[in-house]
């Protein structure tokens, strides 16, 4: 079997990878020329580990192969996966222009039946639309070819992308023909190997339960932060609620930490879109709403409790700030709580170093030099006024403490992860705050 696959973003290119090897033959395609040359260089665009050795090996195989021209390809595959970006426009809602022009393309230049398969996160009735898209080219045309269009939404965990799609806990797909339904079953056929669910669906319901699921785990994620906000005004500790209602079968243990926020390409983008839908729709998503809004104060928490310490008075001060992407493992900054924080600081009047293990040219590429680019975690620490935990790391859970204490002005500790033991750091004669506690 032979597949395409529009789009060579983190979706795109995790997909196309993950694909060839377990055999498929794939060509992924994408209008940036820079970026097909850069991979047919093999040159990866994005961070997740073991992309780029699983990219080399299929190249080098002959599985995987890059190209910018789809209408060159379009009638030797199968299946062909539209995996482009939905970016939120500026009412909230998914802008499916991209989605839609590979449609229009479909249409203009197929010649034998085609399963076009919807890979990117879009609203209800996105499918259809790509449907009639592509009916109306092949109608200009005058010709009448039989095609399908199905779902297939990804639950990729950036960081953690390449064990979830050859181990997933389930595939969902949606699809409205018995030949649509063969074709993706042959596809995933080497995967059922490992004896993991594909599950089948109508497309509708396929397009709303990526929504869904992203929308309850950013719900898991807002509702502890509230739960954690109101343990700190209470004189609770969030880390013993946590296990408490974690413990619960009904309620489970994921999902259940306590931060400084949630961002991303997923959650943000998806629960704006799925309010927009909502209101599109006649109906108002009040919990979502509340999610979203408690996400946005929560970004801010680290500063309030800055503020708090110095009483107002940030103008001058130094703070270092450990992890800026929105989370391990992945040099992703889209709407990241680290923005947020840096914004505020530096409208403050305070001077700001940073350090990342991956994400410092990102970083730079956003912010330029209004930031100081530190060499390593130590560095980042010289001569500050608080040290702002923002990412979790790896490599900052166990740093030589003395060695960091040393190197500050003053020793203040703002934890926004509750990765750092209480009395441990007031042992080493830290000042410490976190998130709940």
């Amino acid at each position: 079997m032979k597949i395409a696959i529009v789009g060579t973003g983190y979706v795109g290119l995790v997909t196309g990878a993950c694909f060839a090897e377990m055999g498929t033959e794939v060509v992924c395609v994408d209008v940036n020329a820079q970026k097909i040359e850069n991979l047919k260089q093999g040159m990866i665009p994005i961070y997740e580990p073991g992309l780029e050795k699983m990219v080399h090996r299929n190249q080098k195989a002959g599985r995987l192969h890059f190209t910018t021209d789809l209408t060159d390809c379009l009638n030797e595959v199968d299946i062909l996966f539209s995996a482009v970006g939905t970016p939120p426009d500026e009412d909230g809602s998914a802008d499916l222009k991209y989605v839609l022009e590979v449609a229009r393309t479909v249409g203009q230049h197929m010649t034998k039946h085609l399963l076009v398969v919807t890979k990117s996160t879009v609203p209800v009735g996105t499918a259809l639309k790509v449907r009639q898209t592509i009916q109306e080219e092949l109608d200009k045309r005058g010709v009448d070819i039989a095609f399908d269009v199905a779902s297939n939404p990804e639950f990729l965990k950036e960081g953690a992308a390449i064990k979830d799609f050859m181990s997933p806990d389930r595939v969902v797909v949606g699809v409205e023909s018995e030949r649509a339904k063969e074709l993706m079953t042959r596809l995933y056929r080497p995967f059922l190997l490992n004896n993991f669910r594909v599950i089948f669906m109508d497309v509708p319901s396929a397009e709303m339960t990526k929504y869904a699921a992203n929308a309850m785990l950013a719900t898991r994620i807002s509702f502890m932060n509230d739960i954690a906000n109101l343990c700190e005004i209470v004189g609770a500790d969030v880390n013993m609620v946590r296990k408490g209602i974690g413990s619960d079968a009904r309620i489970g243990n994921r999902f259940l930490y306590a931060g400084c926020g949630y961002g991303g390409s997923c959650f943000p983008k998806d629960i704006k879109a799925l309010i927009k839908t909502a209101k599109t729709n006649g109906y108002t998503m009040r919990i979502l709403e509340a999610v979203e809004e408690v996400n946005e104060e929560q970004k801010s928490i680290l500063f309030r409790k800055l503020q708090e310490y110095y009483q107002g008075d940030l103008k001058g001060k130094r703070i270092a700030l450990w992890g800026l992407a929105f989370k391990p493992e992945t040099d992703d900054m889209r709407e990241a709580p680290s923005l947020v924080l840096i914004d505020k600081l530096l409208a403050a009047g305070c001077d700001v170093s940073v350090y990342d293990p991956v994400a410092m040219e990102e970083t730079r590429r956003r912010l330029g030099d209004s930031v100081r680019y530190a060499q390593d975690i130590y560095d980042a620490v010289v001569d500050v006024d608080a040290l702002l935990l923002v990412t979790e790391w790896k490599e900052f859970r166990l740093p030589s403490w003395q060695v960091v204490k040393k190197l500050m002005n003053t020793p203040l500790i703002l934890d926004g992860r509750n990765i750092y033991d209480i009395k441990e750091l007031e042992e080493y004669g830290f000042v410490y705050h976190c998130i709940g506690r």
